[in-house]
């Protein structure tokens, strides 16, 4: 299986990452990327880029050096209602929006109220992706999470570097690839890059996906086309 676009990276405007984008790009396409979605951290992160960012993301170019690049956040999910730290006149500007569990944004409950929290940011018809699910920090009911995505079109990453940041992850992770597939709910591979050098680095959910045989139609950075189709129907639906 091939993954042709890498769907959520940060660059030096995170405050804790290392690269530009012009420098991921420039990896991309020595990586044979097609595309890349910068989704630097929404506002209420420590160190995170001012709102003024985003709403200037318009200036940077929709291709460098050959690569498509996407305008995209990693917002953060605040509360129980699933709200995110960013404004929509704001979201409306972006390709793809990234809703994730962090501390110190959230402050984990259960499992039942993480998983109210999740869905309830599902429910953001701005919002398309559910960030590293996997984090046995934020436990979630699986089950629930991922249907709640099938329902309401959105996706479940699976995250590349959780197996190395949020200890404990691994076996998360193949539960929701495993339920991706048992709900025939879309998924997207990350590597949630913080440096270019790991723009594109799949291996661990790439052994993963073949593992539980997630089929390729259930993810979408394995096609252009697919990406672009997503991104146009998100439009419609805000």
């Amino acid at each position: 299986m091939n993954f042709i676009a890498d769907m959520h990276c940060h660059t030096v405007a995170s405050g804790h990452a290392y690269s530009t984008i012009e420098e991921y790009a420039r990896a991309a396409k020595d990586k044979g990327i097609e595309l890349i979605a910068v989704t630097d951290h929404g506002i209420e992160m420590p160190g995170a880029p001012h709102l003024w960012h985003f709403w200037n993301l318009r200036v940077v170019p929709e291709e460098i050096n050959g690569v498509t690049i996407l305008k995209g956040v990693e917002a953060n999910i605040m509360d129980l209602d699933g709200n995110i730290d960013m404004p929509n006149d704001v979201l409306e500007r972006l390709d793809i929006i990234i809703a994730s569990f962090h501390y110190p944004c959230f402050q984990s409950g259960s499992v039942k109220e993480n998983t109210v929290a999740a869905i309830n940011a599902l429910k953001n018809p701005f919002v398309d992706i559910l960030g590293h699910p996997d984090d046995p920090n934020f436990l979630v009911d699986i089950d629930e999470v991922v249907a709640a995505a099938k329902e309401y079109g959105k996706l479940i990453e699976l995250n590349n570097r959780s197996s190395m940041v949020r200890i404990g992850s691994d076996l998360y992770t193949i539960e929701f690839a495993r339920k991706a597939k048992e709900y025939n709910t879309m998924a997207v591979c990350s590597s949630d890059a913080h440096i270019s050098f790991e723009l594109g680095e799949f291996d661990v959910v790439k052994q993963i996906v073949d593992d539980v045989q997630l089929p390729e139609e259930l993810i979408l950075n394995t096609s252009k086309g697919k990406i672009l189709n997503f991104i146009n129907n998100r439009r419609n639906r805000e």
